[in-house]
């Protein structure tokens, strides 16, 4: 009796050791699903995440693994969870090794022949396609010919980077719409093998598990930029008691907003939606963590930072605006070069001149409106700076990636964070042993006022960038950046040392159809202030002689202190009818100035470039 008991007892004990080891591996074997997965996308999109937060989150020692089977399994744990982070960060590689795991888990776990993938998307039949799945078919196909300049391409094919009247009536505007993008599908009829079917299906679940929706393969391509949020109704009023009205509930959402920065036009996307305010608020939440900026809250409704590929991106969110937005501005450094960005007839002229400012340790302002190509314009002029002079750069993001470019060259860059301001990151680098200051933006009373100082002593020269309109604009925004910063108190002084300051002016301009151009360079060259004051008075020999003249000495001197200029705005270079043209000669103390700092061959070379303003300054 005793023994039968015994043998019951073990008996239980090998059931129920062998039911909790088949629980253990159910729990952490992903790769064995409780439930046959759906055969639909969002289907496979919640298969797929929950199968990789398995596969990242699972403890590895409830395998029974070796030794080396278990570092083995480590090591791919921690490069999927790097590579999951990174495929948020804009790092192309990252997202590529993501969408491989994708693959292998669905070709594993599902039966993808032709007739499935049709099912998931209706490729076999172009009339149930929507306009999305029409315009990722189209992009992916010219991807496989010209791989980041497929949307380039596509849109300079069919002109829809043109402007266009879409009633009657209306005014111009730069929109692609769905009728567009169906006329265009219907003309080209890609072909799609097997394969590339399931390429599209396994972007379009990494685009709405870890990308960025329907903008995800659009911020991969060589563009200026990427939006979304910045049109259509915000979620304040289409979700409150208005959306009774029906001119409301026919008007697109915030979320239905897509915008692309191309060739510097803003061309609306309308075929394109996120397709619900969770979709747009989870894209803004996740496009600008690359290396852990801080949190994006109510408190602190904004967030500018960098990509992995240096694309600088500015999220905000409600409150601060009316809806969740987010801006992605792409650099293209391949086009980083004068020659490339200036290409309108006599841009040998700017070309030269910008590039002997440089070589002569100008102090230059690069001045213009958003989209311009402030930045692109900065990061070539960089490459005409001696490489014998180390570089020192501050920045609000890290958006002009100068040792990328020039990756021999002894440069640094700083920029601020939510600790370190700008005005203490400027402190920092006097002690950095920096021959050449370039400020990225000049945003701030505090910085603007240490450029100020920083040119006159700390360095070399200073190359920034700064949104004023005119030259009189930047003096002024300059002079009352030294007056609030208590750097001075008299309004005179403080323009008197920006203008001692600054040597030039670089303004660029963006017209309406994205045509950019320098406007003008402007010297500023400054008015002799010493002059006596006329003494005359006290050799007259009557006292009304004295005080009539002693009153002209007294004009003078408030005409000096009140209304009389500081300096002249010199246009050197102007663009006239679509041509740069040389207008006023450089000052004889710029001319001295520039000649000092070169060397015999290059003195050679700018006395010649001078015959642009007539044979009087050739040598």
């Amino acid at each position: 009796m005793m023994a039968a008991w015994h043998g019951l007892l073990i008996l239980g004990l090998l059931l129920a050791g062998a039911s909790l080891l088949f629980l253990r591996m159910n729990r952490i074997m992903p790769d064995q699903p409780k439930e046959v997965p759906i055969y639909t996308l969002e289907g496979m999109t919640d298969y797929i995440k929950h199968t990789l937060h398995e596969l990242t989150s699972a403890n590895l020692s409830d395998y029974g693994l070796s030794e080396e089977e278990y570092r083995r399994r480590k090591s791919k744990r921690a490069e999927l969870k790097r590579a999951l982070r990174g495929a948020t960060s804009g790092d192309l590689r990252d997202k590529q090794y993501v969408k491989q795991v994708i693959t292998d888990l669905l070709t594993h776990h599902f039966t993808l022949d032709e007739v499935s993938l049709d099912r998931l998307i209706p490729f076999d039949n172009p009339e149930q396609l929507t306009s999305q799945d029409r315009f990722e078919i189209l992009l992916y196909t010219y991807k496989q010919q010209h791989g980041y300049e497929a949307l380039s391409q596509l849109l300079q094919r069919y002109a829809l980077d043109e402007a266009k009247l879409l009633e009657e009536g209306d005014e111009e505007v730069y929109r692609i719409t769905a009728e567009e993008i169906a006329e265009i599908y219907e003309q080209e009829l890609p072909t799609l093998e097997i394969q590339d079917k399931l390429e599209l299906i396994v972007q379009r679940i990494y685009q709405q598990y870890k990308g960025f929706s329907v903008v995800d393969e659009l911020r991969d391509m060589r563009i200026d930029g990427i939006s979304g949020g910045v049109s259509g109704i915000p979620p304040s009023v289409w979700e409150g008691e208005n959306t009774a009205q029906t001119s409301l509930r026919e008007a697109p959402c915030s979320y239905d907003s897509v915008w692309l920065f191309y060739q510097g036009k803003s061309i609306h996307l309308s075929f394109l939606s996120f397709g619900s305010e969770q979709e747009l608020r989870r894209v803004c939440q996740n496009i600008y963590k690359h290396n852990f900026p801080g949190q994006l809250s109510e408190a602190n409704g904004y967030k500018v930072n960098e990509m992995a590929d240096g694309s600088r991106v500015v999220v905000l969110r409600p409150r601060l605006s009316e809806s969740w937005a987010f801006f992605v501005r792409k650099f293209d450094v391949q086009s980083a070069t004068l020659e490339q960005l200036l290409q309108d007839e006599h841009a040998e002229i700017p070309i030269g001149l910008i590039r002997f400012l440089v070589m002569g340790e100008r102090i230059t302002a690069i001045t213009g409106a958003q989209g311009s190509g402030k930045t692109t314009l900065l990061m070539a002029m960089v490459k005409h700076i001696s490489a014998l002079l180390p570089i020192r750069v501050q920045e609000m993001s890290f958006e002009l990636q100068l040792r990328k470019i020039y990756p021999n060259r002894n440069i640094l860059s700083l920029r601020e964070t939510d600790t370190i301001s700008g005005q203490a990151g400027l402190d920092i680098q006097k002690k950095t042993d920096g021959s050449v200051n370039i400020l990225g933006e000049i945003a701030t009373d505090p910085v603007a006022a240490w450029m100020v100082q920083m040119a006159q002593v700390a360095s070399l020269f200073t190359l920034f960038t700064h949104h004023a309109k005119t030259f009189r604009d930047l003096v002024y925004a300059l002079r009352n950046s030294l007056l609030k910063t208590g750097v001075f108190t008299n309004e005179r002084i403080a323009e008197q040392q920006v203008v001692s300051v600054i040597n030039f002016d670089i303004h660029l301009r963006r017209d309406l159809d994205g045509r950019r151009y320098i406007e003008r360079i402007t010297e500023c060259v400054p008015l002799e202030q010493e002059a006596a004051y006329p003494t005359h008075f006290r050799e007259l020999p009557t006292l009304e002689g004295k005080m009539s003249a002693f009153m002209d000495t007294m004009t003078t001197y408030f005409q000096r202190s009140t209304d009389r200029p500081l300096y002249e705005a010199r246009n050197v270079v102007e663009f006239q009818h679509g041509q740069y043209v040389a207008v006023h000669p450089l000052s004889e103390t710029c001319r001295s100035a520039i000649l000092e700092r070169l060397s015999g061959p290059d003195q050679a070379a700018f006395l010649a470039f001078l015959s642009h303003w007539g044979d009087e300054h050739e040598a």
